[in-house]
C-alpha cells in the first residue's frame, strides 16, 4: 500500500507517518522500482498503536520503549510497569489542575466583578509575594 493509504487507515495525517519514520517511530519502507514508498499491514497495526498511546499521553521517547517491549512479546509486566508509572504521571498532573481549578474558581467567586481594581482579589492574590 502507498502512504496515503496507510495514513487513512491508521487515521493519521501522511506526515505525521513521514514525522514517525524520521523520529525511527515507523521502519523504513521498502520502495517500488519508481522509488514510491510501499507499505505493509504491520505498518498500519504499528501506527495505530502509536496514535493511541499518544492519546493516552505517552510521550514519543516513552512510545519507542513500548515499541521494544511488544516487539518482546514475552513479559507483559513491562508493559504493565510502563503504562503504571505513565498512569502516576496522569494522577499527578490532574491532582494538580485539581488544585489550579479550585484555587481559579476561589479567586473568581471573591471577585465581585465590577469596583475600582486596586480592590480586585484576583490581583491581589497574583501580584501576592510567595512567603
Amino acid at each position: 500500500m502507498n502512504i496515503g493509504q496507510l495514513a487513512r487507515l491508521a487515521g493519521v495525517p501522511i506526515d505525521t507517518v513521514r514525522y514517525y519514520e524520521r523520529q525511527q517511530l515507523l521502519p523504513p519502507p521498502s520502495r517500488s522500482p519508481a522509488g514510491y514508498r510501499r507499505y505493509e499491514n504491520t505498518d498500519v497495526v504499528r501506527l495505530t498503536f502509536i496514535r493511541r498511546a499518544k492519546a493516552l499521553g505517552f510521550t514519543l521517547d516513552e512510545i519507542r520503549d513500548l515499541l521494544e517491549i511488544s516487539a518482546g512479546r514475552e513479559d507483559m509486566a513491562q508493559m504493565k510497569a510502563a503504562a503504571a508509572a505513565k498512569l502516576s504521571v496522569v494522577e499527578e498532573r490532574l491532582a494538580e489542575m485539581t488544585r489550579m481549578r479550585d484555587a481559579l474558581r476561589s479567586l473568581v467567586e471573591a471577585c465581585p466583578g465590577h469596583g475600582d481594581l486596586s480592590d480586585c482579589p484576583i490581583v491581589a492574590a497574583l501580584a501576592e509575594e510567595p512567603e
